[in-house]
């Protein structure tokens, strides 16, 4: 079943055309790779999806929903959850608190701190859970700031995971990491492909060859071909475009 349908996106900036009439499908329960060369379009895509950008035309349905004239709060509500290039947690706050936060605005709970903390002990526990799932169990009272670059992104995953998401989309989640760091969040990422759909975008070619179920090559903000990894590969317009250059 398709979950996300995109059909004649398209997004300007002056004369600049980032997102070309552009298609794309998503299959429930795949991890769906959306590549291409710096410039392509896929953060603005991303930001579509996510509703943090409005196209100029185009529609985007989630099971079926047109979610396009609807904002990014609101679609969160429909199942969207989004992680960012750039780091994006509480520093200051423990990794505990930033969890159980995002679970607070998941839930519409009222996060009242003068209250006692057993009136919200089901935020924590929730908290905990996403925390372990994502391989910080040991890490939720250390504050987010003094994580490690790999064991933030890891944080942005159980924030997003704490709206209990549909589809995930993860832009560069491998952005700034060491070879183990990127090791650990593959396995993280291979972990919740059984649990919902995920839309990634990533440099990682062997990351991105491991993890995906199918691939889209971005170029020039529009879809140059999607398939396998193995149909990806053999496409010479693919290689010509982006994976020769990359290996080149």
């Amino acid at each position: 079943m398709t979950l996300l349908q995109v059909r004649g996106l398209t997004k300007r900036f002056g004369g600049l055309v980032a997102t070309d009439t552009l298609d794309l499908d998503v299959d429930a329960g795949e991890v769906h790779a959306v590549i291409g060369p710096n410039g392509a379009g896929k953060t603005t895509l991303i930001s579509q999806l996510a509703g943090a950008l409005r196209p100029d035309a185009g529609r985007i349905r989630l099971a079926g929903e047109d979610v396009t004239g609807l904002s990014s709060h609101e679609r969160v509500r429909r199942g969207f959850a989004r992680s960012y290039q750039v780091t994006n947690v509480f520093r200051a706050f423990t990794a505990l608190d930033n969890v159980a936060l995002a679970v607070q605005a998941g839930d519409g709970s009222s996060f009242g701190f003068w209250r006692p903390v057993q009136r919200e002990r089901h935020l924590f526990d929730r908290a905990r859970e996403l925390l372990s799932q994502v391989g910080l169990a040991a890490r939720g009272d250390v504050p987010a700031g003094a994580l490690a670059h790999g064991e933030q992104r890891q944080l942005e995953v159980a924030l997003a995971l704490a709206t209990r998401p549909k589809l995930l989309l993860l832009d560069e989640p491998m952005a700034g990491m060491g070879p183990d760091e990127s090791s650990r969040m593959v396995t993280l990422i291979e972990g919740l492909r059984d649990r919902l759909t995920i839309v990634l975008i990533e440099h990682d070619m062997d990351a991105v060859f491991r993890l995906a179920d199918r691939i889209s090559v971005l170029v020039y903000g529009r879809v140059l071909a999607t398939g396998t990894a193995d149909a990806v590969r053999a496409d010479a317009d693919v290689r010509r475009a982006y994976l020769g250059a990359e290996t080149g």
